[in-house]
């Protein structure tokens, strides 16, 4: 399995930045790497988030409710799921406004990591 680390999740960023727009900078670091980290979560020797949609999920979920760029945390979050489960062999298919919708659904709390998770499961194709 193959995590994000904080310094690519600082690269996915400033690249939605220079396409996109938005201001730049980090709020808080301390936020930011325990949302790059959560995927990694264990308890008592068992994972919090035992497969890779609930990891991907997690990454996502705390890059939106933890808001530690300045800018473009939504964008951020979207890009950094999408990598993470890339870089493990699975690719998301999914319309932009449901893209969208989702990234506001678990800013506004409507939707936590099991339901972020379920929805990535229902979008996925397995790279071959």
């Amino acid at each position: 399995m193959r995590y994000l680390t904080t310094d690519e999740v600082v690269l996915i960023h400033e690249r939605i930045l220079s396409k996109f727009g938005g201001a730049g900078g980090i709020l808080d670091w301390g936020l930011l790497d325990s949302a790059v980290n959560r995927p990694r979560a264990a308890f008592a020797n068992r994972e919090l988030y035992p497969d890779l949609f609930s990891k991907a999920a997690a990454l996502g979920h705390s890059l939106i409710l933890n808001h530690p760029f300045v800018d473009g945390n939504k964008r951020t979050a979207w890009e950094a799921m999408k990598r993470f489960l890339g870089e493990n062999d699975i690719r998301l298919k999914a319309d932009p406004a449901e893209i969208v919708e989702l990234m506001l659904r678990i800013e506004d709390k409507s939707l936590g990591v099991e339901q972020v998770a379920e929805w990535l499961k229902q979008r996925t194709a397995i790279s071959c």
